[in-house]
């Protein structure tokens, strides 16, 4: 597999998708300390930081972010050789699924960590906000793990029906995000796979009120609120990754490419 994973590396030299891992978290990063800059610096502007950043990463960069990168890896065999070179490889069709799965959920988590650090450390030396570390690296990683069945479905997508269907789903998904966001999604966030990243990683900002010298938690810690969503976007969020991973990979071992070429 180490084999597999270096050579799809390898195979992202020279192409945007480096640029597409990369090259977000500074922009965000650039355009928050402006915005930030400009206003007055209050108890809670870290608050305000925070649940401006993870909407704009979990539903617009997630969703149209997965997209692209299943989209633009799967779209380079197509171009290399029509699928025949990498369908004849020496590996085993399930090691060349997972390779790509791997690479992708690889990008996306150091893209989204990358984003992360960038911003508090970036705030904490640069501004006057103060910032409170953990509770953003605990949504960066609820975000991760609610994407990781995005970017198995976008796979599968890639793979059957090519990258502009990828990307079309993606863009559709940045709605579908955005209005889970809302209270409409109150209720059924937990059954729409788009709606997991955006709110996991919201959950835990809700540590960001829970300051040194306070009596007891927050009420939404301490009644067991933020527990309960967790466990409801957590565990179909696992359920679906599963069967995403498992259902690909069977697929994918009787595959014979998406269409033929004259």
């Amino acid at each position: 597999m180490m084999e597999i994973m270096i050579s799809e590396w390898m195979k992202t030299k020279r192409t945007t998708i480096r640029w597409l891992t990369f090259l977000p978290p500074f922009l965000l990063f650039a355009s928050f300390l402006w915005y930030f800059s400009r206003r007055v610096i209050t108890l809670e502007t870290q608050i305000s930081m925070f649940q401006a950043f993870f909407q704009v990463w979990t539903a617009l960069v997630i969703p149209l972010g997965a997209g692209l990168l299943s989209g633009l890896l799967v779209h380079q065999e197509e171009l290399a050789g029509r699928f025949v070179g990498f369908l004849i490889n020496k590996y085993p069709r399930r090691d060349l699924y997972l390779g790509k799965l791997t690479l992708i959920v690889l990008l996306a988590s150091v893209s989204t960590l990358l984003a992360t650090l960038i911003l508090v450390m970036g705030f904490d030396l640069i501004s006057d906000i103060p910032i409170s570390y953990s509770p953003f690296f605990a949504a960066a990683i609820m975000a991760i793990i609610g994407s990781l069945p995005l970017l198995a479905f976008h796979l599968w997508v890639s793979f059957a029906w090519g990258m502009g269907a990828s990307i079309g789903i993606g863009g559709g998904g940045m709605l579908l995000s955005a209005l889970m966001a809302t209270n409409l999604g109150n209720s059924i966030w937990p059954y729409v796979p788009w709606g997991w990243p955006i709110r996991l990683a919201g959950l835990t900002g809700a540590y960001l009120l829970y300051v040194p010298g306070m009596k007891s938690p927050p009420e939404m810690i301490s009644s067991g609120f933020i527990r309960d969503q967790m466990i409801k976007g957590l565990v179909p969020a696992v359920l679906v990754l599963i069967a995403m991973v498992v259902g690909g990979v069977i697929w994918f071992q009787r595959w014979e490419g998406r269409k033929a070429y004259e």
